[in-house]
């Protein structure tokens, strides 16, 4: 307080609304009397002895002189209307308890009232804009396009593609912040109603397509994209028309992306292959999530994946008692840990470096930890990988699963969420016959106080083992791009989306479901590449080739979500359905069914314990008929033999 009575602004403030008041009161009295003010001298001077010091006191009270003019808005004007408002009624007071208003006319008072509001705002908003001004921003609207170029312009004129809510809120920061060193000098959006309306005086100079001519006619040195709720369609239809300019761009993430729902010129970016999937947001039932979540302890494996770590980003807002973070990789672990901590903010986690197929460790966990809700995200997803070394595939998704669900039981876990794959579905490799087979052990877990049930989805955008960064390298290395076939399709979805969706699961199952997420429409590869080779700037098949190389080992031409004889229904998400094959078994049969299935992964622990890949695989294909490996004829008989070495 002290320190404020040494600025001299705050003695500057004072002093210029004192006189807006005597000009505001002689104005009242003008208006009141037209002008004729002989015998309302008297009166206006001794008026003006209490009520300029008392308007100066409720001001301050409303914490006018607290703030910096230069940066006035609605807030401000909104608490100088609502100053104002009491001052009125502290001089209708002060006169009725002194006078009864004898001699003194009301009308004088309430012009008074306005035009105080008009004159200390008017003088605000001058502040305001003379510093716009000066520090080298636009001004209002009569200073906004025709004369802005008389002045010494900003470092970079900007043109802003969207002129809703998003465009408006980036102008405004850059407005409020000189050091961006931005001056917009227009906006562009297909509506036709906004086309030649201004927005804080900055004008609608016509549609998305026009971009080209708009830059021609006016200096524009960077183009901002304030479209975060476009979809992927439409994302590549203004992303051409930009790209046809040769002018810079970034944009905006998707709406789903900004977690804190905040537009910011910090958040802008370069335009990557998210923006032109650019899927609709989801809708996430946050009461039933937090209904399970909130004040719970959560067990996630496969933490620091790319899964695992959004699921507890996810996670963290809605606020668990615990999150226990497990993970075979320090890395990725110690990666996810940091981030709670700092960027987040969230410190009730506990780090654990560990296998899910430690059975001894996994046990000592869930006993120390107890766990009410599990997210089991650990698996290996690598297919080519996986086929070179199939023992992999079975102790990390299917005995590391098998483990972490019957730990799960044994607890008393109230849900556990396993995460699938859409190539669980027909598989013709091994990672997607490890997956599947991780399915049917979740669907032959007796019935009890844990919810089981799986999640069943594509490819995630910006995984670890997606094409998006190894096309990136191929490009930047300058080509070629290899793609497999030219057929070739897959499902895809970013990656906060999937982790959202297994969260909306998690809310929705009863137990022993396996939930497919919508996919949308499957997106073909090739397609991709060409994509991604345009965003970069460059042309495909001419600045830079794609090349076929075949399929895979273990690879298919398009995926699928559902097999054959899984009837799959919606739910009450629209983004997620249902599939309750394997399900309608009585006890006697499901308990059959179980021990069959407990013998054949005996029998393929067995095998994976020796590094016999061909039998792998045919254990496998005992276990998932539907599984298409290549020729196990004889195989299984030839494993019961001892074998000194690996062979894959």
């Amino acid at each position: 307080m002290w320190r404020q009575l040494k600025n001299r602004n705050l003695y500057c403030m004072i002093l210029a609304d004192a006189v807006c008041f005597v000009l505001a009161l002689y104005g009242a009295y003008a208006l009141r009397f037209e002008g004729d003010l002989g015998s309302q001298w008297a009166q206006m001077r001794e008026l003006l002895l209490w009520y300029v010091p008392a308007k100066l006191v409720v001001f301050s009270l409303f914490g006018q002189y607290r703030g910096m003019w230069r940066y006035t808005g609605a807030e401000d004007m909104w608490r100088l209307a609502q100053a104002v408002a009491v001052a009125f009624l502290v001089a209708c007071g002060v006169l009725a308890y002194k006078q009864q208003f004898r001699g003194v006319s009301r009308a004088v008072l309430i012009l008074d009232a306005v035009l105080t509001f008009v004159l200390s705002g008017a003088l605000r908003v001058g502040i305001r804009s003379w510093f716009a001004a000066y520090e080298g921003k636009q001004g209002l609207a009569a200073f906004s396009l025709p004369f802005c170029f008389l002045t010494t312009p900003p470092s970079k004129s900007v043109l802003i593609v969207g002129a809703g809510g998003s465009g408006e809120k980036m102008l405004r920061e850059i407005f409020d912040n000189p050091s961006l060193q931005y001056r917009v000098v227009g906006f562009l959006d297909d509506d036709p109603v906004k086309i030649g309306r201004t927005i804080r005086g900055v004008p609608v100079l016509g549609r998305i397509d026009e971009v080209g001519d708009v830059v021609e006619k006016y200096p524009v040195d960077q183009i901002f994209i304030a479209t975060p709720s476009a979809t992927g369609s439409q994302m590549r239809r203004i992303v051409d028309c930009c790209k046809a300019t040769g002018i810079p761009f970034k944009t905006l993430p998707a709406i789903g992306a900004i977690m804190d729902g905040k537009v910011s010129v910090k958040s802008l970016r370069d335009v990557d292959y998210q923006d032109l999937l650019r899927r609709e947001p989801v809708r996430l039932d946050t009461a039933g999530i937090r209904g399970y979540v909130s004040g719970k302890t959560v067990l996630v494996t496969g933490a620091g994946g790319s899964i695992g770590s959004e699921l507890c980003r996810q996670l963290v807002r809605f606020e668990p008692e615990r999150l226990v973070l497990v993970d075979a990789g320090e890395a990725n672990l110690y990666g996810i840990q940091m981030e709670l901590h700092y960027e987040q903010g969230f410190r009730a986690y506990t780090a654990v470096l560990a296998q899910v197929q430690n059975r001894p460790l996994m046990e000592e966990l869930f006993a120390t930890y107890r766990p009410q809700v599990v997210f089991h995200a650990a698996a290996y997803k690598h297919v080519p990988m996986l086929e070179r070394n199939p023992w992999e595939a079975v102790f990390n998704n299917v005995l590391g699963s098998q483990i972490t669900m019957d730990l799960a039981a044994q607890w008393g876990v109230e849900r556990f969420v396993l995460v699938s794959t859409d190539k669980a579905v027909r598989p013709t490799n091994v990672m997607g016959a490890s997956k599947r087979t991780a399915e049917l052990y979740m669907e032959s877990m007796p019935s009890g106080p844990t919810r089981f049930m799986a999640v069943r989805f594509g490819n995630v955008i910006g995984s670890s083992g997606s094409v998006v960064p190894l096309f990136r390298k191929q490009i930047e290395q300058g080509g070629p791009v290899t793609v497999t076939r030219p057929e070739v399709t897959r499902y895809f979805m970013t990656i906060p989306e999937a982790a959202q969706l297994i969260l909306q699961a998690g809310a929705l199952g009863k137990g022993g479901e396996i939930f497919v997420l919508d996919m949308g429409t499957p997106v073909k590869i090739v397609d991709m590449a060409r994509d991604l080779i345009r965003l970069s700037g460059k042309r495909p098949d001419v600045d830079i080739e794609i090349v076929f190389t075949g399929l895979r080992e273990g690879e298919k031409l398009y995926e699928e979500l559902i097999t054959q004889g899984e009837d799959v229904v919606r739910t009450v998400h629209e983004k997620i359905l249902v599939l309750r094959a394997g399900n309608g078994h009585d006890p006697d049969s499901a308990r059959a069914v179980r021990e069959r299935l407990e013998r054949q992964l005996a029998e393929l622990y067995q095998v994976a314990e020796r590094h016999q890949a061909q039998a792998i695989r045919c254990a496998l294909q005992a276990i998932v008929p539907e599984y298409t490996p290549q020729s196990c004829r004889d195989v299984l008989l030839q494993a019961a033999l001892p074998h000194p070495a690996p062979a894959v």
